[in-house]
C-alpha cells in the first residue's frame, strides 16, 4: 500500500503526477524530511499563490468530522473583526468538546487598549453567540503574547487528548502553531507550516505530534465569504488587512458630510449634531471626507480611489444599510474592512453603503 505523505506547509496530500493539481512536488524533492508542495514553496519564497479549487463545503466537511471526537478545540477569533471571524453553528460543527478562546492580533489594536476590558468584551460577545468557552485569553501569535499561559492550559485542559486549531481564513491559527513550535519543539524556519496574509493556505489538517499518543492539529480556515476581503485582487489585499498598531483618525462632522474608505465603503452622516468618527482602518487605506449632496458624483466620475470590486460600476451598485443610534458609544464594522467608533450623545442617523454580501453590523463599543 503506498505511503501517503502530506505537505508540511499546507497538509495537501503529496503527488508528482499533475504539476496543475494540489499537492504536487517534483519528484526529485521527495527524499526531504519535511516536504513542501509546489504551491508551499512559491508562496513562502515567491510569495505567489497557487489558487485551488477547494470549496466552502469541503472546509466544514473536515471541520464536522472532529465532533465525532473526543478532544481540545482551540478556537481563534480576530480581534479586529470579531463578528466576521466567527464560524456560523460551530457547536453543531465541533459537538460537545471543550473550547479555549484564544483572541488574536492584541498588537493590531492599540497600545492603549485595557487586555481585562477586552477580555471582558470578548466573553460579553461570546454569551450573545451562545458560546459557552472553557476560557479566553487575549493574545498576539505575531508577537508571542501569553504563549507561556497558552501552553500550560492547552496541557490542563487537553487531559492527553488530541488538539485541533480552528478559525476562519486569515485568523491567525497557523501563525500561532509555528510560534508553539519554535518555542517548545525547537523547529526552525525552514521546517514551519506555511503563514501569509492569502485566505485559505492551509488546505487539510497538518498534524504535530505532542506525545506518543496525541497531537495538534492545524485545520483549514473556514471562508467567511460575508467579509470584504474576499471580494478583492490578491494584490490588494496586503492594502486592506492591517500588519501593523491602528491609529485611529477622527473626523468631527455636521450632518449631510459623508467619509469614503477608499471606494470600498461609505459613511453618511444623515441628521444628528456635530459628532466625532473616530475610524480604525489599516494605515494604507485612505479615507477621504465630502459633502454628502456630492458624494454619489465624486464615487462614479473619481476613479483614483475604486478597487476592482467585481459587479460594483457606481454607487447604486453598493447595498445601503440605514442606523439610528442614541445615547452609547457603537461601533459600525464592515467586516473585513475596520470600523467606526460614534459616542452618539442626542442620537445620529446614519447610512453605510458597502458591496453587497458584505456585512455591515453596529455592535458595543470595542475601544
Amino acid at each position: 500500500m503506498k505511503k501517503i505523505i502530506k505537505c508540511f506547509g499546507c497538509g495537501a496530500i503529496i503527488q508528482s503526477e499533475n504539476e496543475k493539481n494540489i499537492g504536487y512536488v517534483p519528484k526529485n524533492a521527495l527524499d526531504k524530511e519535511h516536504i513542501l508542495c509546489q504551491r508551499c514553496f512559491q508562496l513562502k519564497n515567491y510569495h505567489k499563490l497557487q489558487q485551488t479549487n477547494l470549496t466552502k463545503d469541503d472546509y466544514l466537511k473536515l471541520l464536522s468530522s472532529i465532533g465525532d471526537k473526543d478532544c481540545l478545540v482551540i478556537y481563534m477569533i480576530d480581534l479586529f473583526d470579531f463578528h466576521g471571524s466567527l464560524i456560523q453553528g460551530i457547536q453543531r460543527h465541533i459537538g460537545y468538546n471543550d473550547i479555549l478562546i484564544l483572541a488574536n492580533k492584541r498588537d493590531i489594536l492599540p497600545k492603549s487598549c485595557n487586555n481585562t476590558k477586552l477580555e471582558h468584551w470578548v466573553r460579553r460577545q461570546l454569551k450573545e453567540e451562545g458560546i459557552k468557552p472553557i476560557d479566553v485569553i487575549i493574545t498576539s501569535a505575531k508577537k508571542n503574547m501569553q504563549l507561556d499561559r497558552i501552553y500550560d492550559e492547552i496541557q490542563h485542559y487537553r487531559k492527553g487528548r488530541d488538539v485541533y486549531v480552528i478559525g476562519v481564513t486569515n485568523v491567525g491559527k497557523s501563525t500561532f502553531i509555528n510560534a508553539l513550535l519554535k518555542h517548545y519543539a525547537n523547529m526552525n524556519d525552514q521546517n514551519l507550516i506555511t503563514v501569509s496574509e492569502y485566505p485559505g493556505t492551509t488546505l487539510n489538517f497538518i498534524e504535530i505530534p505532542l506525545d506518543e499518543q496525541t497531537s495538534l492539529y492545524d485545520t483549514p480556515g473556514i471562508v467567511n465569504a460575508y467579509q470584504i476581503t474576499h471580494l478583492l485582487e490578491l494584490n490588494e489585499l496586503k492594502q486592506v488587512i492591517p500588519q501593523s498598531e491602528l491609529k485611529p483618525i477622527s473626523f468631527q462632522l455636521n450632518s449631510d458630510q459623508t467619509l469614503y474608505f477608499d471606494g470600498l465603503a461609505r459613511l453618511d452622516f444623515i441628521k444628528g449634531e456635530k459628532t466625532q468618527f473616530i475610524n480604525y482602518f489599516s494605515k494604507n487605506l485612505k479615507i477621504h471626507r465630502c459633502k454628502t449632496i456630492k458624494a454619489d458624483d465624486l464615487y462614479n466620475r473619481h476613479m483614483t480611489f475604486k478597487h476592482e470590486i467585481k459587479n460594483i460600476n457606481t454607487i447604486d451598485d453598493f447595498k445601503k444599510y440605514s442606523f439610528h443610534l442614541s445615547n452609547k458609544k457603537y461601533d459600525i464594522v464592515i467586516s473585513g474592512l475596520g470600523f467606526v467608533t460614534i459616542h452618539a450623545h442626542k442620537g445620529v442617523d446614519i447610512i453605510v453603503y458597502a458591496p453587497p454580501r458584505v456585512n455591515v453590523l453596529i455592535r458595543e463599543a470595542l475601544i
